[in-house]
C-alpha cells in the first residue's frame, strides 16, 4: 500500500506539487475541507482532474486535522493505493430526515458482497438523522463489515456542507467507500471523557430526532433554564452541554447526543441522532483532562488491529463540540492519539457534527462528542 498525505491553504497553495502520481482503480483519494470550497470549488477540480481513474469521497468540516494540527479554510488529502484490495463507491441524495434509512439501505445494498471488509461513510451534517443511516447500514451488512465514518461539518454555523457525490461537491448526500479482500486491516474506536451531572429525566415524548418532552416537561424550556445566559447563543451553545442517553438507570453504556437545532414553536430541541421515548437523559459537561485522555484511549483501540510494517493511515474525526470546549488545547487530543499510534503513522481528518464508529467491536453506533479513529492499512 502506497500512502501519502499532504494539504492546501489559500495563503500557501498545496503542500505537494505536483500531486503524487498514485492514480489508479485501486486508488483512494480523501479530502477534507471547509463548507467554503461550495464557493469556491477549484482547489478540489483540481486534486479532481489529477485523479481521473482513482475513487474519491470528501466532505466538509469544522476544522481540518493534517497530522497534530488544525486548520480552517484549508483541505487534508490522503491518497491511498491498495495494491491488494478493490474499491468501490456509492452514493444518494437525501431531501430530508426521513430519507436517511433509505440512504443507508442504498449504500449498503450498492456496496454489498461476500469479500467486503469495510465501509467509510460520510454524510450531510444537516437534514439527517444519523441514526436511522447507521441504523440501515447495520441491517442491511448485518455487523460482519466495519462501518465507520462521520456527519459532515460547518464550523458552529449548522447552515451548510458538503459531501463529494460522484466527483461533485453536493450539499444533501451520503457518500462511502466499500474496501474489499483479505488482505485490508481496519482499526477503529471511539471514546468521550465528558461527565454527567444533574438528575436523569425520562424521555417522555419524542419522535426520531426531535425531542419534546423530559419528564413531561418541554424539552427546550428545560434545557434553556440549565443553560442560563448560554441560552441565547443555541444552537451553538449547546454544543457545550450534550445529552447522555441511556436505556435505563443503571446502563453503563451511554450514547452522547448533540442539539442540531431548535423549534422555538414547538419548544423541541432536534438532534442528530434518535432520542428513543423511554429512555433517559442527562446533560453532560466537559472535563479538559479526560477529553484529551480518551483520545489517546481511542489510540489504543485503534491501533489493536495494526500490524508492524507497512503505511497505515489514522482518519481523526472528532466532534466540533470537543473543538469549541477545548479551545486553545484542541491540538492537544491529535497529539494524543498519535503519541499511542505507531512510528510513521500518517493522519488527517476532521471535526464534525456526528462520528460513526463501533464502541470497539460488533455493529456500528452514532455518536456524538467522541473522537473516533480508523485506521488503514494493507498485508
Amino acid at each position: 500500500m502506497r500512502l501519502e498525505t499532504f494539504a492546501y491553504s489559500k495563503q500557501g497553495g498545496w503542500t505537494a506539487q505536483p500531486f503524487p502520481g498514485a492514480d489508479s482503480e485501486q486508488t483512494l483519494v480523501i479530502v477534507f475541507g471547509a463548507s467554503g470550497f461550495l464557493d469556491d470549488p477549484q482547489p478540489i477540480h483540481d486534486l479532481l482532474a489529477a485523479y481521473p481513474n482513482s475513487r474519491v469521497m470528501g466532505c466538509s468540516t469544522a476544522g481540518e486535522i493534517y497530522e497534530t494540527h488544525i486548520s480552517d479554510d484549508s483541505l487534508s488529502v490522503a491518497v491511498v493505493q491498495f495494491e491488494h484490495t478493490r474499491v468501490a463507491s456509492a452514493s444518494t441524495k437525501v431531501s430530508s430526515a426521513q430519507d436517511s434509512y433509505r440512504a443507508g439501505e442504498f449504500i449498503a445494498n450498492q456496496l454489498a458482497a461476500p469479500d467486503l471488509a469495510a465501509v467509510f461513510v460520510l454524510s450531510t451534517g444537516t437534514n439527517i438523522n444519523g441514526s436511522e443511516l447507521v441504523r440501515a447500514l447495520n441491517d442491511r451488512l448485518q455487523g460482519d463489515v466495519a462501518v465507520t465514518g462521520g456527519l459532515a461539518g460547518d464550523g458552529d454555523r449548522f447552515h451548510r456542507t458538503w459531501v463529494l457525490d460522484n466527483r461533485e461537491l453536493g450539499e444533501n448526500c451520503v457518500a462511502a467507500v466499500g474496501l474489499y479482500g483479505e488482505r485490508v486491516r481496519v482499526g477503529h474506536g471511539s471514546k468521550g471523557g465528558w461527565d454527567v451531572f444533574g438528575p436523569q429525566r425520562l424521555v417522555t415524548r419524542s419522535e426520531g430526532n426531535v425531542l419534546y418532552e423530559l419528564d413531561g416537561k418541554p424539552a427546550l424550556d428545560l434545557y434553556k433554564e440549565y443553560l442560563g445566559d448560554l441560552a441565547s447563543g443555541l444552537p451553538s451553545s449547546a454544543l457545550l452541554f450534550p445529552l447522555a442517553l441511556s436505556e435505563d438507570r443503571e446502563d453503563t453504556k451511554n450514547i452522547v447526543r448533540t442539539i442540531l437545532s431548535v423549534d422555538e414553536e414547538a419548544n423541541s430541541l432536534i438532534f442528530a441522532g434518535d432520542i428513543p421515548a423511554g429512555y433517559y437523559a442527562q446533560l453532560m459537561k466537559a472535563n479538559f483532562d479526560r477529553l484529551i485522555n480518551a483520545a489517546g484511549e481511542v489510540a489504543q483501540m485503534a491501533a489493536a488491529a495494526e500490524l508492524p510494517g507497512g503505511a497505515v493511515l489514522s482518519l481523526a474525526i472528532s466532534c466540533v463540540g470537543r473543538r469549541l470546549v477545548l479551545g486553545e488545547r484542541t491540538e492537544e487530543e491529535l497529539e494524543a492519539t498519535l503519541e499511542v499510534l505507531p512510528e510513521g503513522v500518517k493522519q488527517i481528518g476532521f471535526y464534525s457534527y456526528g462520528e460513526i464508529s463501533p464502541y470497539s467491536n460488533g455493529t456500528c453506533d452514532l455518536h456524538n462528542q467522541t473522537m473516533t479513529l480508523t485506521t488503514l492499512q494493507e498485508i
